[in-house]
């Protein structure tokens, strides 16, 4: 039996996968509620009858969430809890002919690039005059603003390229009024997304031009942080690293996804780069703005992938001693040049050799850690949770990275501002502090 109704429409919005994919969803939401639209993010509660889930297609147990989500969602449909189940994203993009054969009660599958296809569907307009307005999501004090779209990069494990397309980058001139409208919402931190900063620029100027990107950024009155995140280790635009080191609004932090260090793999997977290289690209990090926090990311298990090889990225990774570090399981993906070579390390091995990789970090991450007790940090507040105040320094991401808790039983802090804090322990992965008055 039906319970809901199409009178008064209630769009909700459910997001998967990266910091993309959130920007994305914000810049649907933009639109829908500048058409009159009541749209919701991700509610629990009274959750809407129109549902649009903007889905992940990177990896295996991101496409398994993706999918997941989709059935919960048509079984709701089914059982007349909501009325309507919209689905986009990269999944959508990169399996629309199996997706609508799987799972036909969906009522509409829409690409990445099909927004204006989509809000029509939803019974909005389009409307090209809202440069860079959207609905954030995340807390008021930082934003993500995504500067390019799209990569150019033959790395043969990724499939990037098939849901996302070229490399496109934003203008300058539309990154600063989007930054300007952000920053007069309450932003403090921008956090500079792209399939790949590094070549930020190449297509729109004929140069690598983050730096000059950043020069205008820093004008924009309210900002006062700017991380970048994803970049590429080939061909870093290495002007940039003088403006971090120089100005104070950029945060000394970088992520840059280096994926593996053996030459071998390196080499298979289409890097461009070699163990020489890479490490010599690190140095001139540390060299240039000392006290930098590095974040990457690496794929164990990857074809090929032999114990020598696996030992020589041990090594490596205890030798770099990065401030910041992922590590995933490769998964094989269609229509990636990988998927010719055969997916011959087994899961079991790949998993112990991403949580051994882990275990290094941990350890890493625990000894660096107790190096800052004692020593006081600026710290924006993002969020209260139970009793703790949660911030972060400027050497931490939002939600991938160290968080530092103040007790919020003993110190008052306001959420969206920024407060010295001294920090008095530390964990593998946390600080503790109490505020500077």
């Amino acid at each position: 039996m039906r319970t809901k109704t199409l009178k008064n429409n209630k769009i909700n919005v459910i997001t998967l996968g990266c910091s993309k994919n959130v920007y994305d969803s914000e810049v649907l939401m933009g639109q829908l509620r500048a058409s009159g639209k009541e749209v919701t993010h991700e509610a629990t509660e009274d959750e809407g009858n129109i549902i649009v889930i903007n889905t992940c297609g990177f990896i295996n147990n991101a496409k398994a969430e993706s999918v997941n989500t989709i059935l919960e969602y048509v079984e709701k449909k089914e059982q007349g809890l909501v009325d309507k189940v919209f689905v986009t994203g990269c999944l959508s993009e990169r399996y629309k002919p199996d997706l609508e054969a799987e799972i036909p009660n969906v009522d509409q599958y829409f690409g990445t690039t099909d927004l204006p296809i989509l809000l029509k569907a939803l019974g909005a307009d389009y409307k090209h005059e809202l440069l860079g307005e959207r609905l954030t999501t995340t807390p008021k004090n930082y934003a993500y603003l995504k500067i390019a779209e799209g990569c150019d990069r033959p790395c043969s494990f990724c499939a990037i390229p098939i849901m996302r397309g070229k490399h496109i980058s934003q203008p300058i001139e539309k990154l600063v009024k989007e930054a300007e409208g952000l920053a007069k919402n309450g932003v403090k931190e921008l956090i500079l997304i792209a399939q790949d900063l590094t070549y930020y620029g190449l297509d729109l100027y004929k140069k690598r031009n983050l730096a000059e990107l950043l020069e205008n950024l820093i004008q924009v009155e309210g900002i006062e942080w700017i991380r970048l995140h994803y970049a590429f280790p080939t061909g870093f635009p290495m002007d940039v690293l003088e403006l971090m080191k120089n100005e104070p609004k950029i945060c000394n932090y970088i992520d840059i996804p280096l994926q593996h260090i053996s030459d071998n793999i390196l080499k298979s997977m289409r890097r461009g780069t070699t163990y020489a290289k890479t490490t010599q690209l690190l140095k001139d990090f540390r060299l240039a703005v000392p006290g930098m926090a590095i974040r990457t990311t690496l794929i164990v298990g990857y074809p090929g992938e032999t114990e020598e090889d696996f030992e020589i990225l041990k090594n490596w990774v205890q030798e770099m001693r990065f401030e910041r570090l992922g590590c995933f399981a490769y998964s094989h993906e269609e229509n990636t040049h990988a998927y010719l070579l055969e997916d011959n390390v087994p899961q079991e091995i790949k998993q112990a050799r991403a949580n051994e990789i882990m275990e290094i970090q941990a350890q890493i991450s625990w000894e660096l850690n107790q190096e800052k007790i004692g020593k006081t940090y600026r710290c924006i507040i993002d969020r209260k949770e139970g009793n703790h105040f949660i911030g972060r320094t400027e050497f931490d991401s939002p939600d991938v990275d160290n968080e530092v808790l103040i007790n919020a039983t003993e110190h008052y802090v306001k959420v969206g501002e920024f407060v010295e804090v001294k920090i008095t322990e530390a964990t593998e992965f946390d600080l503790y502090g109490s505020p500077i008055k």
